[in-house]
């Protein structure tokens, strides 16, 4: 049962309680009590007994007929004193029982009435009221019967709208997946509605806004991809020019050979931004990645922080294998082994273990990051406005790329205060298969 139906229902009975608590007062107060009336329709035998055999006889035979009455009938027949009566109903309704009206008294089964207002039936008659008691009133039949009159209303209300929300719900559902497919990086996922679905204006205007952003990445990806590759030339030509230029300068002019050597590595420092773009580049559009089997350990093994900084691993047996690209995960490492190398003052650690995930947690003991700036860094170019940042060198690439890689692998990065001082990098990746003991 769908969200959407179940409010609905919700919806419909507590409106149709409203509406039938409504209409009750309503006709109650225009028409008086329904139950009274279903009560007094019930007792109508009774009444008319009353009124059409006993009344009519005359005043001498008036209470002979009544006993007869009380011979043959079910139903109780009683005089009462007009005080006890008035005090046995509510203060509402003495003014009817005084005017000579037929009073119901629907829980109790019984009616009262004056014998009559003039004391014509006997001598003090003007005094009494007949209490019959025991009549055939039985309002829990009206009941039911209403009862099955709003289940029977809610069934033909609640089928017509459980068939229109399921439909409604599968094709929500059909659109929440093609958002999920999209935000994965499937830029060609698209709503599929049919012109008659309620929800085909709200798809016709998520496919729009899907092909626009789609153009927007697809221009932003061949701009880069373009640029990158257009760069790479006058790079290629700058190298040559340079290597030319120490090739022929035969001289000891020191000065010169400190200008190459400087303009040698800003040339490696465009080469290596070029080459993080096309990474980058390659990441943001790499969600059908090549996947395949592969053993963790040996991985994480292979992987050491550049620099002359402690580093030590600590990798628990029985890692198992990931499905997914080894190069990838492996360059997702580097860049975080990279990154705490750049700020570490003398100390790096590595740490994997698996319980019902994968968790790679990689920590130093530099300034650490501060907490408002823990989910910027992994925007590309985002660089901290320190000074120690600054000295570090980098574009803010790396870490972007470590996040993509690993969050293709369904997995994310986490940052917080670490042990050591610095900062503590928490790599998630659910899916990771335990080795057989045949392994």
């Amino acid at each position: 049962m769908n969200r959407i139906f179940r409010r609905f229902a919700v919806l419909v009975l507590l409106a149709m309680t409203l509406a039938s608590g409504v209409i009750y007062f309503t006709f109650r107060l225009l028409s008086g009590d329904p139950l009274e009336q279903i009560a007094r329709s019930q007792s109508a035998g009774q009444i008319f007994l009353l009124e059409q055999y006993i009344d009519q006889a005359p005043a001498d035979e008036w209470l002979a007929r009544l006993n007869k009455v009380r011979e043959v009938s079910d139903v109780a027949l009683e005089l009462l004193p007009l005080q006890s009566a008035l005090s046995a109903l509510p203060s509402g309704r003495h003014d009817a029982l005084l005017r000579g009206e037929v009073v119901m008294d629907v829980a109790g089964k019984a009616y009262y009435r004056r014998v009559d207002t003039s004391g014509a039936r006997y001598i003090g008659s003007d005094d009494d009221v007949i209490h019959a008691q025991h009549l055939p009133i039985n309002i829990g039949d009206a009941l039911r019967m209403e009862a099955i009159r709003f289940a029977v209303i809610a069934l033909f209300l609640l089928v017509p709208i459980g068939w229109w929300s399921r439909a409604h719900w599968r094709d929500l559902q059909a659109l929440s997946q093609v958002a999920d497919d999209f935000g994965r990086g499937n830029l060609a996922a698209r709503a599929a509605a049919t012109a008659s679905a309620s929800i085909a204006p709200l798809a016709g205007r998520i496919n729009d806004m899907a092909e626009r952003i789609a153009a927007l990445l697809e221009a932003r990806k061949h701009l880069l991809h373009s640029v990158s590759h257009e760069l790479r030339t006058p790079i290629a030509r700058l190298e040559f020019g340079l290597e030319l230029l120490r090739d022929r300068h035969t001289g000891n002019d020191e000065a010169l050979l400190k200008r190459l050597d400087a303009m040698e590595i800003d040339v490696g420092e465009l080469k290596a931004l070029v080459d993080e773009l096309l990474s980058l580049t390659q990441l943001d559009h790499a969600h059908a990645m090549p996947r395949q089997p592969f053993a963790l350990a040996p991985l994480l093994q292979s992987c050491t922080p550049p620099g002359s900084q402690h580093f030590s691993a600590s990798i628990a047996p029985g890692l198992g294998e990931l499905h997914g690209d080894p190069r990838l995960l492996a360059r997702a490492i580097h860049n975080l082994l990279g990154n705490a190398a750049k700020y570490a003052q003398s100390r790096i650690t590595l740490t994997a273990v698996r319980d019902e995930q994968l968790r790679i947690v990689i920590e130093d003991d530099g300034p650490g990051i501060p907490p408002e700036a823990r989910t910027r860094v992994f925007e590309p170019f985002y660089r901290l406005a320190r000074e120690a940042d600054h000295a570090a060198g980098g574009y803010g690439l790396g870490l972007s790329i470590a996040a993509r890689a690993i969050a293709l692998h369904g997995g994310e990065i986490v940052i917080d205060e670490s042990p050591l001082g610095g900062a503590r990098f928490t790599a998630s990746i659910a899916g990771c298969r335990q080795r057989s003991a045949r392994d």
